[in-house]
């Protein structure tokens, strides 16, 4: 969907499959949208395997059956609490993607994170495997300024444990421990991680990848 504000118009393959279910773009109405955001936003999370299906889907309705792609997962690749793999690289690949499609548009990652299995505070406040998928993210993203790419700023989702959508409050999102019942909040490591990246400006990335 980034293709109109960026390029003009939706992709081919877009209006070969969806046909007059896409809007077509006057002249003046192109001109208005093309080139009218500040920058691209992008929220990511985590990468698939992307093939052609065997067989027509049958499942999920017209979102998911109009890509008629079949997703999968390496099996090597570590996977979070909601099953999403974590794959730094594909965040570093799809930032060099966007740069090469748009034209080096300024990019925010307005949206990175990960949910981790904290049934209590102590596991909580142990959140190793928050800390290293951000660490690893942040690491990748990073490397693609070397590439030119125009990476602006960073967001992590989530600074505090919240309600998330269709999942409720089950899963962890956050960096700050949320004790729903009473309230009462708590940094987490990956907060105190997060805290000493910002401040040392990723120079820790360094470090402790000397020290790995």
């Amino acid at each position: 969907f980034s293709d109109p504000i960026w390029r003009g118009d939706y992709p081919t393959s877009m209006r070969v499959m969806l046909r007059d279910r896409l809007p077509r773009f006057t002249e003046e109405e192109r001109a208005e949208v093309m080139g009218s955001a500040d920058f691209l936003g992008l929220n990511h999370y985590s990468s698939a395997l992307a093939s052609l299906p065997k067989k027509e889907p049958t499942i999920f309705g017209e979102y998911w059956a109009d890509m008629n792609v079949n997703y999968s997962s390496d099996p090597e690749w570590k996977t979070n609490c909601m099953g999403w793999s974590i794959v730094p690289e594909g965040g570093r690949d799809i930032l060099v993607w966007i740069q090469e499609r748009y034209d080096n548009p300024p990019i925010y990652i307005t949206e990175n994170g990960s949910c981790e299995d904290e049934p209590d505070l102590d596991s909580a406040l142990h959140d190793y495997g928050r800390r290293d998928y951000l660490k690893g993210y942040i690491k990748a993203f990073g490397d693609t300024l070397d590439e030119g790419v125009d990476l602006r700023g960073y967001f992590a989702w989530s600074l505090m444990d919240n309600f998330e959508w269709g999942f409720g409050f089950r899963p962890r999102f956050g960096i700050v421990r949320v004790d729903y019942d009473a309230l009462q909040r708590h940094p987490k490591l990956s907060a105190r991680w997060y805290s000493d990246t910002i401040r040392t400006n990723g120079r820790n990335l360094v470090k402790e990848e000397a020290t790995d």
